[in-house]
């Protein structure tokens, strides 16, 4: 059974708007344990963001709670850092610059400046941005911009780090690159990672536990898939790997037959009450 570190709890999402309501997910039960990675998965629509979002504290769950370390969460905080598929640095600012911008807010009261200073470039170092502390953003690649905002996240010291598809933008070879330095990165500090994706390959490659939703509207996890596969992991040596191969397939398998299944025993369990309250009326 996985230790409680983040609890997420009968999360229940309704948007209202003057056409009406749309409820995007329904019943969210997830427990994850410190240091693990989770990847998040499912067809475009069904509400992944918006699950991240509420973790994150971005946006208000209609119903159930997020608890983080013992504590509900209900508005953005340090202890939980984002990054997006757009890299969002501040373009007037330098790469040093825009590290320092997180590490001041949140580190002002526990270190000092020569800690902070010291601090920033451990973490851009630790994303191979070093050689880079006074280009501004115009002036670097996409794939070094994405590094830039995981280290301006890690900097934050965050309990859970969320990744927002991260690498969606960037071309095949610097995704897989990045993909490589996170899976370093994590492997050396433990962080507990959960991240949104589309890409098979990549959440197999990245995770502890693939946890697939089902098709909005009223998305639900309809599957939770545990990936026991050795670290560190070497995509060239896996490619050939069977295991790695059946989780793939499990994946996709999900996306493109089973989760039709689990969306329809769900809706006959949601009708169930509506049926029986019918007959007590009767």
């Amino acid at each position: 059974m996985t230790q409680r570190y983040l609890s997420i709890e009968q999360v229940d999402m309704t948007f209202h708007t003057k056409g009406g309501s749309s409820n995007v997910l329904k019943g969210i039960d997830l427990s994850v344990a410190r240091g693990e990675y989770i990847s998040i998965i499912g067809h475009s629509g069904c509400g992944k963001s918006t699950l991240l979002n509420i973790i994150a504290g971005l946006t208000e769950s209609t119903s159930g709670a997020v608890i983080l370390d013992g504590k509900e969460v209900n508005a953005p905080g340090p202890d939980r850092s984002v990054v997006f598929q757009n890299h969002s640095l501040l373009p007037w600012l330098t790469v040093y610059e825009n590290v320092a911008l997180a590490v001041n807010k949140t580190c002002a009261r526990t270190k000092s400046k020569a800690e902070r200073h010291a601090w920033i470039l451990k973490n851009l170092e630790m994303v191979g941005m070093g050689h880079a502390l006074d280009k501004r953003p115009a002036e670097i690649s996409g794939g070094m911009k994405q590094r830039v905002g995981i280290a301006r996240a890690l900097a934050m010291e965050p309990k859970v780090l969320l990744l927002d598809e991260p690498f969606g933008a960037l071309d095949a070879l610097t995704r897989a690159h990045l993909q490589e330095e996170v899976m370093r990165i994590q492997d050396e500090l433990g962080n507990t990672v959960i991240m949104i994706t589309h890409d098979v390959d990549e959440a197999v490659l990245l995770s502890d536990r693939i946890v697939m939703l089902t098709n909005g509207p009223s998305a639900r996890i309809g599957e939770v898939l545990d990936i026991d596969l050795p670290r560190p992991r070497n995509r060239i040596t896996l490619a050939d790997d069977p295991a790695y191969n059946h989780y793939r397939q499990e994946v996709l398998r999900f996306l493109y037959e089973k989760q039709r299944k689990v969306e329809q025993l769900a809706e006959r369990r949601d009708k169930a009450p509506t049926a029986e309250a019918s007959k007590a009326r009767a």
